[in-house]
């Protein structure tokens, strides 16, 4: 009988990189949260349960091309997938059971899913042009590679790029639904402004180009920045 021995590579945890705008309370929200989660909810719960959460964000929007009120909903669910998506590391480090490659992987990829169903359900909802909203996706998509290299190469794990993480683009959305309700289309009175940008144009298709540009801008900024850093540490003498 042949037996397999499955060996373990030993992990060293990166450098968590988080400098955004709600950070510092949002932490001490968290663990505060954390310490009263009753035992029988554990990390693994609260991972799916913010997927769900997300995915159920993204049918809302779709189902906001009926009616516009499911933008409230949307609100909603975009809460309750910040809890979910921010309190199961949390639990974890406070009960002392990390898994770091394991919530590492899951975390991640469970993201990328969930931000697909977001995207889709932004394209399907006729508040913003589809073409956008798969723009929006890839940007999103590239700058979490570009995280995730880093994470291995440098040992540094971004969790935030100019004070901007995933709670502010949450807090944007929300805000953003909000506004929807009274100017799902906008248009330009300055006359300088109308002049490049005449006519009307749907609130979130400019959220989303102004929000595609930055990502963009984020993409460039930090490719550039790592590579030059890589360089420099394994520069051929």
């Amino acid at each position: 009988m042949w037996s397999e021995v499955t060996r373990v590579k030993p992990f060293e945890n990166s450098t968590r990189v988080q400098n955004s705008l709600t950070s510092n309370p949002e932490k001490r929200v968290l663990i505060w949260m954390a310490t009263r989660t009753p035992r029988w909810i554990n990390p693994d719960y609260l991972t799916i349960f913010g997927f769900l959460a997300q995915v159920m964000a993204g049918a809302s929007y779709a189902l906001a091309r009926r009616n516009r009120y499911w933008l409230l909903v949307g609100i909603f669910f975009l809460a309750l997938n910040w809890l979910g998506d921010s309190l199961d590391g949390t639990v974890a480090r406070v009960r002392q059971q990390q898994r770091p490659r394991y919530g590492f992987y899951v975390d991640h990829i469970v993201d990328s899913f969930g931000g697909i169903a977001l995207m889709t359900g932004l394209a399907l909802s006729g508040y913003m042009h589809p073409y956008i909203a798969i723009g929006l996706l890839v940007a999103f998509l590239l700058l979490s590679i570009q995280s995730y290299l880093a994470t291995y190469t440098l040992g540094e794990f971004q969790l935030s790029f100019w004070n901007f993480g995933p709670t502010e683009l949450r807090i944007l959305l929300a805000l953003g639904n909000l506004a929807l309700l009274r100017w799902p289309v906008i248009s330009f009175q300055a006359p300088l402004i109308n002049t490049i940008l005449p006519g009307h144009y749907r609130l979130f298709d400019m959220g989303g180009v102004i929000g595609l540009a930055g990502m963009s801008t984020m993409l460039v900024f930090f490719t550039v920045r790592n590579t030059r850093r890589l360089y420099l540490q394994e520069r051929i003498r």
